[in-house]
């Protein structure tokens, strides 16, 4: 598979990898259809390929939970327990320790990897990242038939669109269209 065939568009790593089962149509094909793709995607966006790989239904399991824990951000509902519980297992497997560090004025605790993160561990950090940050919220594309994620930090939380030109342009034409009627 052509690595540019991969939509990047979720605006974190874990909804690049939640969308590689998803496109801007209904029947949208699964861009990981064997480790071959599952190499592709990580080579694309320079995720650790010296880590251990992970064993393919490993990955797509974790991707379920992942979209699990999308589709509940979504809809605005706590995420399940076994997404959670999906996360902290990704989480546990990265050594390092935790460091006090001084940003801004403020002292702030943070994770010290020991190693060079595994690309499932780096996608559970940026799912837990987003789950952690009350200012972001994940939101689905309004795009007619895009199923895509994506994240909106918006200052009025208002995105609508993964990517305004393409699915929310349909929706401006179409504007357009009726106010010159």
């Amino acid at each position: 598979m052509a690595s540019d065939a991969f939509i990047l568009l979720g605006d974190a790593l874990w909804l690049d990898f939640v969308n590689t089962a998803r496109g801007r149509t209904a029947l949208a094909p699964d861009l990981l259809t064997d480790t071959g793709a599952w190499a592709g995607w990580c080579a694309r966006l320079h995720l650790n390929g010296h880590a251990e790989p992970a064993p393919f239904p490993g990955v797509l399991a974790l991707r379920d939970r992942l979209t699990e824990l999308a589709q509940a951000l979504h809809d605005l509902r706590q995420p399940s327990a076994g997404a959670i519980a999906a996360l902290n297992e990704q989480l546990a497997q990265s050594p390092g320790s935790h460091q006090l560090t001084r940003v801004a004025g403020e002292w702030r605790l943070r994770f010290a990897p020991a190693r060079p993160l595994g690309p499932l561990e780096a996608v559970a950090r940026s799912a837990a990242a987003t789950l952690a940050d009350p200012s972001v919220a994940v939101r689905q594309c309004a795009g007619e038939g895009c199923t895509l994620y994506f994240t909106d930090d918006s200052p009025t939380g208002s995105r609508r669109w993964c990517d305004p030109a393409v699915c929310g342009g349909n929706a401006w034409v179409e504007r357009r269209r009726g106010l010159r009627r």
